[in-house]
C-alpha cells in the first residue's frame, strides 16, 4: 500500500504540475530521514557534501555502478525496505525497463527547470550526456590515423582498436542497435566513401559489428584500460580507441590523448545519465530538492570537469576542460531514449552477433 500511494504522489504528472518551492520543500525537508544518494562517480560524495552544508541536511552519497544500483533498488522496493532516494543511471535501457515501467522509480522536474531542459530530456529526466570518443595517440600522430569508422575493419588494425568489452558493458551493444536504428544510412554512406561501391546488404551497422569483432579488437574492462592502450606517452605501436572523455583528464598526467575529429560518419556518442527518485522515499520533499540542486550549475560543477554536459542549457562545460570536446558536438550522435526499449531487447541479439563474429564464425 505504501508504494501505491508514494508512487501516485511522486508520480511524474503530478510532480510536473506542482510549483517548485524551495522554502517549502526545505521545511518539509527537516522532518525527513536522512537522504542517501547514489550514483556511479565518486564525484556523488562532493556533491551530497555540498548539498547538506547549503541546507543543514542529513544526507549520504555513494558510489554504485549501474547493474549493482538496479539490482539494490528493485530488491528494496520488492521487500519493502527502501533506503535510497535519489538515484542516477547511465545504464537507460535497464533503467527503463527495471526501474521506471515497473514504478519502483519515478521522474521529476522541478518547474522553474522546464523551460532550461530541452523537451526530450524531461520524461525520464536526462540529468547529463557523457561523450564517449573515438581517439588516437598525439606523440605518435600529427592527427588521427583513422578518417572513417571502417578504416577499424582494416587488417591495418587487427588487434589495435581497443574498447571496452560490449559483452561486459552493455552500452556498446545499445550503441550498436541505436547505430541500426537511427543511423544506418550514414554508416553505408561511410562503407560507400571508404570502399568506393554502395552498401550491398540489409544493414550495415550490422555488417560493420562483424567486421570490426572480426578484426580482434582488444577487449577491456574499463575505459581507464582503453586510455593506457591508446594514449600511453611511452607506446610505440598505435592504437585507437573509444573512451569517456573524462579520461583526457590523464593528460595531465602525461598521457597523449586526442580525438579524431572529423571520422566518418561520427567521432563518438553522447550517452544520456537517468536522475530518478524512488517510488517508496521516506524524504520524497529532500529528494526533489536535491534534484533541483543537481540541476543547477553548483550542483553539477563536480561532474561538469569531466565533461560530462548537463542538459541544463544555460551552463556549458568549464574552461580548461581536457579533451575539447565542446568544439566537436555536431559530430557526436545523440542517444534516443525513445526507442531505449528497443536497445533492451536486442541486447542479446547484438551480443550474439559480436560474439560470433569475434569467434570467427
Amino acid at each position: 500500500m505504501k508504494r501505491i500511494i508514494l508512487a501516485a504522489l511522486l508520480s511524474t504528472t503530478a510532480l510536473h504540475a506542482e510549483e517548485f518551492n524551495e522554502a517549502t520543500l526545505l521545511e518539509a525537508a527537516r522532518t525527513e530521514a536522512p537522504l542517501l544518494v547514489i550514483d556511479s562517480t565518486g564525484k556523488v560524495r562532493a556533491q551530497a557534501r555540498a548539498f547538506g552544508e547549503r541546507y543543514g541536511l542529513e544526507i549520504n552519497g555513494t558510489k554504485s555502478k549501474a547493474p549493482a544500483t538496479i539490482r539494490m533498488v528493485v530488491g528494496e522496493a520488492q521487500a519493502g525496505n527502501v533506503q535510497a532516494d535519489v538515484i542516477t543511471v547511465s545504464d537507460t535501457p535497464a533503467a527503463t525497463a527495471q526501474l521506471l515501467e515497473p514504478g519502483y522509480a519515478v521522474s521529476y522536474v522541478p518547474s522553474d527547470m522546464m523551460g532550461v531542459i530541452p523537451e526530450g530530456s524531461r520524461d525520464p529526466l536526462v540529468v547529463s550526456n557523457s561523450p564517449v570518443v573515438w581517439s588516437y595517440n598525439t606523440a605518435l600522430n600529427d592527427s588521427c590515423p583513422v578518417s572513417n569508422i571502417w578504416d577499424l575493419t582494416d587488417e591495418t588494425w587487427t588487434g589495435r582498436v581497443s574498447m571496452p568489452d560490449p559483452l561486459a558493458k552493455p552500452a556498446y551493444t545499445d550503441w550498436f542497435n541505436q547505430m541500426a536504428m537511427h543511423h544506418d544510412d550514414k554508416i553505408a554512406a561511410a562503407y560507400e566513401a571508404k570502399f568506393g561501391e554502395s552498401f550491398e546488404g540489409d544493414s550495415a551497422t550490422e555488417a560493420w559489428v562483424t567486421a570490426l569483432a572480426a578484426n580482434q579488437p582488444l577487449l577491456t574492462s574499463s575505459d581507464s584500460d582503453v586510455a593506457k592502450a591508446v594514449g600511453s606517452p611511452d607506446a610505440t605501436e598505435n592504437f585507437v580507441g573509444i573512451m569517456s572523455t573524462a579520461k583526457f583528464r590523464d593528460n595531465e598526467e602525461g598521457m597523449t590523448l586526442g580525438i579524431c575529429a572529423g571520422m566518418e560518419p561520427m567521432i563518438g556518442l553522447l550517452t544520456p545519465k537517468f536522475l530518478m527518485i524512488t517510488a517508496d522515499t521516506d524524504s520524497p520533499n529532500a529528494a526533489k530538492l536535491y534534484v533541483h540542486y543537481l540541476l543547477t550549475e553548483e550542483g553539477w560543477a563536480p561532474q561538469a570537469l569531466d565533461g560530462k554536459m548537463a542538459t541544463n542549457t544555460s551552463h556549458g562545460v568549464p574552461e580548461g576542460e581536457p579533451s575539447g570536446v565542446m568544439n566537436y558536438l555536431d559530430q557526436l550522435w545523440v542517444y534516443n531514449t525513445d526507442t531505449s526499449s528497443d536497445d533492451w531487447a536486442t541486447r542479446q541479439d547484438w551480443q550474439d552477433i559480436w560474439s560470433l563474429a569475434r569467434a570467427g564464425q
